[in-house]
C-alpha cells in the first residue's frame, strides 16, 4: 500500500552554554515604575476603602436620625407580611375537605351570637356604644369636639 519512507536525518543543533553571574545582596528582579493609570486606580481603591471604613458611622447616624420613621415602616411591613402569611395559612386550611364549611359555620355562629348579645335589645346596643367610645378614647385620646 504505502511505502514507508525513511525519516530524514535531523541536523544537529549547536550546544550553547550560558553562565550567570550573581552578585550577593543584589535584587534578582526590579519592579518597573508604576504608570499613571495604576496610580489613579490606587486612588480610587483608597477612596472606596475610606468610604467603607466610615460606613458604620454613616449607618449609625442615619438610624439615629430616622429611628421613628424606620420603625413605623418596619411595623407596616411586618403587619403586611403577617396578614399575607395568615391568609396563606387560611387558604391552605380551606383546601382541606370539610374544613371550609366548618369555618363558615363558625363564622355564622359568631355573627348570630354577636347579633343576639349586642344588637337585639336597646340596652345592649347602648352597652356596645359605650364600649366603642371607650376604645376610641383609648386609641385616639380625649379629642375635643369641633
Amino acid at each position: 500500500m504505502e511505502a514507508k519512507q525513511p525519516k530524514p536525518p535531523q541536523p544537529e543543533t549547536p550546544k550553547v552554554e550560558v553562565t550567570v553571574e550573581t552578585v550577593d545582596n543584589a535584587p534578582l528582579a526590579t519592579v518597573p515604575p508604576t504608570s499613571e493609570s495604576e496610580n489613579q486606580f490606587q486612588e480610587y481603591v483608597d477612596l472606596v476603602l475610606s468610604y467603607l471604613s466610615k460606613l458604620p458611622d454613616y449607618m449609625g447616624d442615619f438610624f439615629g436620625e430616622y429611628q421613628k420613621p424606620l420603625l413605623t415602616v418596619g411595623l407596616i411591613v411586618a403587619a403586611f407580611v403577617t396578614v399575607k402569611v395568615t391568609l396563606a395559612v387560611l387558604d391552605a386550611l380551606n383546601d382541606i375537605p370539610l374544613l371550609s364549611p366548618f369555618f363558615e359555620l363558625v363564622g355564622m355562629g359568631y355573627a348570630g351570637w354577636f347579633v343576639y348579645r349586642y344588637l337585639l335589645r336597646a340596652s345592649t346596643r347602648k352597652e356596645l356604644s359605650e364600649e366603642l367610645k371607650g376604645l376610641k378614647n383609648q386609641v385616639l385620646g380625649n379629642v375635643p369636639k369641633v
